[in-house]
């Protein structure tokens, strides 16, 4: 199915306008969703109780108020809270063109692509020039009531409409006062041999899976031919771990990667499933499920978890 554009939208770059469509780059829908049901199998539906009284609130009969004290509240009216937002806007400012490293990740918000609309030959302008200066573009965009910075940089096929945290939205790793233990250089050593071993030259998405999503699948199927669930066993731990040395550890990782990377990968023929469950599955109608086909997967069993020496 062809990507929809959920908005046009204005790029300002100096005196030029490069007008763009907006597109959402992730699909939040992909997840598997369950209902809340009663004992009887009916759904069931919220409602908004009111504390004092303990009746059902309308929707209608709702105000919006900011807690200024401990129940004490301020109240906005609808018309008031309208005047706050920030009007909406098509046209989105380029304020700066920075290093496209220097964004940290930590404040990468929600992604949208953005596609040349009508002309392409500025869009294509921008995308070039960025990617020879190695610069991202930071913009203001106002949207749903609300101005958010944005980076906008190049990618192989066009551009990607980044949409950022502010400052005060994220963390500070220094509040955690975490405590810096100097290493040997020889812990050092063996710590980058073991990087080394299982590095790659990039970033493969496709080669990983939701795991949990496919489990939760195949349990539906398993459900709908009316077969039970079963929680899998939780491996055994031993009580407070078993103490090692840190050395050991780092020469113990790099045999067994060494051993994992020596081993042919061997794959498992897949099970054919018994003619009982065949015709249960055919036998009861169910929604279709867009997901890749199964997978064999191999399941081995974890190591027992180790308690480190310092």
């Amino acid at each position: 199915m062809a990507a929809r554009s959920i908005a046009s939208l204005t790029l300002s770059f100096g005196l030029v306008s490069i007008p763009v469509k907006l597109y959402s780059a992730t699909d939040s829908a992909s997840g598997v969703g369950f209902n809340l049901l009663t004992a009887d199998g009916g759904r069931v539906k919220q409602q908004y109780i009111s504390e004092a009284s303990g009746e059902v609130v309308a929707r209608a009969d709702m105000k919006k108020g900011y807690e200024f004290e401990k129940g004490q509240f301020v109240v906005f009216t609808p018309d008031e809270l309208k005047a706050l937002e920030e009007g909406a806007s098509h046209v989105v400012e380029i304020v700066s063109f920075v290093p496209e490293k220097s964004v940290d990740p930590l404040y990468y918000d929600k992604a949208y692509f953005i596609a040349p609309d009508k002309r392409g030959k500025p869009y294509s302008l921008l995308q070039q020039a960025m990617r020879d200066s190695e610069r991202c573009a930071l913009a203001k965009w106002s949207y749903k009531g609300k101005t958010r910075i944005v980076q906008i940089r190049p990618a192989e096929d066009g551009m990607v409409f980044q949409q950022l945290l502010f400052a005060d939205e994220v963390r500070a790793l220094g509040d955690l006062h975490i405590e810096h233990v100097t290493v040997s250089d020889t812990e050092l050593k063996l710590a980058r041999q073991i990087i080394d071993q299982v590095s790659e030259d990039a970033y493969d998405p496709t080669a990983y899976e939701d795991e949990e999503k496919k489990r939760i699948l195949e349990a539906i199927d398993r459900k709908i031919a009316g077969k039970q669930i079963v929680s899998p066993e939780a491996p055994a731990e031993e009580s407070g771990g078993q103490v090692i040395d840190l050395m050991e550890a780092l020469r113990a990782s790099l045999s067994a990667n060494k051993v994992k990377r020596a081993a042919p990968a061997k794959v498992p023929a897949a099970k054919k499933a018994p003619a009982a469950d065949v015709e249960a599955l055919a036998s009861k109608p169910r929604r279709p499920v867009k997901r890749a086909a199964p997978k064999v997967e191999v399941v081995e069993a974890p190591p027992a978890k180790v308690r480190v020496r310092k």
